[in-house]
């Protein structure tokens, strides 16, 4: 099937508030596009059969970006595993159903990188799924969005018809990043620790684990470029699911050390390792994405720096 995304082009995007959603929301709006379809939380519920089936049969998207689903971080992920896997199945389940039944010709699905194994070998590659256990604390999430990858490789098979496209993004960050110190991710936790320290001259900021575990983080809207990438190229011959990856890591210990520079905090930073690390490594291989023609464009600092700008002009907004 050829299709390209055209300006009028009827696309929905679930999750329009969230990081990547938010993302999406920013690139269509810039480059003019007129038939963008969203909802919020409070007025429509994606584990709902019945909410999901109405809107795409009153809707009939023709994209669909499902960038909606749970998601924390290791605490969270830890404590209430229960929840992430039904909550994700539940939203999966729902919109691959309804998108097939009226007619949807393009879904960009979001996996996620903790399916990997915990243990193996770096850069990860995406036939290396399923080669061994997640880690332990996120393996019911990991288990609900490589069940939603799976699902989507089984419908491009039976259907002969790649029209369901997951990808992988490493740890994704940018303006519109959770900053809810009981379920952000480790670069926006940290961003608003350091900030609360240095507004209230704390000396020291304790840290969770040894900071030795190295992550790979990937700016939002380069992440989104890939995906515009991604529905706008012939898909016939191309293996999927595909990483979305920047080539490089860096440990959690300079992450801390580089997010106090940028933000000016000058106290001791201390590190508890009895807390929880995490998986040791988790960084992509990329070169199927990058075969493509895709390159990230924002350099790490440069989007920390927006990220942060986007924290400090958005505190008023932020929930406690």
């Amino acid at each position: 099937m050829s299709f390209k995304l055209q300006k009028d082009t009827k696309i929905y995007v679930a999750g329009h508030q969230g990081l990547i959603g938010s993302s999406f929301m920013r690139h269509f709006n810039a480059n003019n596009y007129s038939n963008i379809l969203f909802k919020s939380r409070s007025e429509f519920d994606l584990t709902s059969v019945n909410d999901v089936n109405t809107f795409f049969k009153n809707n009939q998207p023709e994209v669909v970006i499902l960038a909606a689903g749970m998601v924390g971080g290791i605490v969270q992920n830890r404590d209430f595993p229960a929840d992430f896997i039904r909550e994700n199945l539940a939203i999966q389940q729902n919109v691959f159903n309804a998108a097939q039944e009226h007619g949807a010709k393009k879904i960009i699905f979001f996996g996620s990188s903790c399916m990997y194994p915990r243990d193996t070998e770096q850069p990860m590659s995406e036939d290396q799924l399923c080669t061994g256990h997640p880690e332990p604390t996120s393996i019911a999430y990991a288990s609900a969005k490589y069940a939603g990858v799976q699902m989507c490789k089984a419908i491009n098979r039976q259907n002969d018809l790649v029209s369901f496209i997951p990808v992988i993004p490493n740890s994704a960050y940018g303006p519109n990043d959770n900053f809810d110190l009981g379920s952000s991710h480790v670069l926006s936790a940290l961003i608003r620790r350091f900030h609360e320290a240095k507004n209230t001259s704390v000396d020291k900021v304790v840290l969770w684990g040894t900071g030795s575990p190295k992550r790979e983080f990937v700016f939002s809207d380069d992440i989104v470029k890939a995906c515009i990438r991604l529905l706008n190229s012939r898909l016939v011959d191309t293996d999927l699911p595909m990483n979305i990856g920047v080539g490089y890591d860096i440990s959690i210990k300079e992450l801390a050390i580089k997010i106090a520079k940028i933000i000016g905090y000058t106290g001791e930073i201390i590190w508890d390792g009895s807390k929880p690390d995490g998986a040791p490594r988790k960084l992509l291989d990329n070169s199927r994405i990058t075969s493509l023609g895709w390159q990230p464009d924002v350099e790490f600092s440069q989007g920390l720096r927006t990220t942060y700008q986007w924290y400090l002009d958005n505190l008023d907004n932020i929930e406690n």
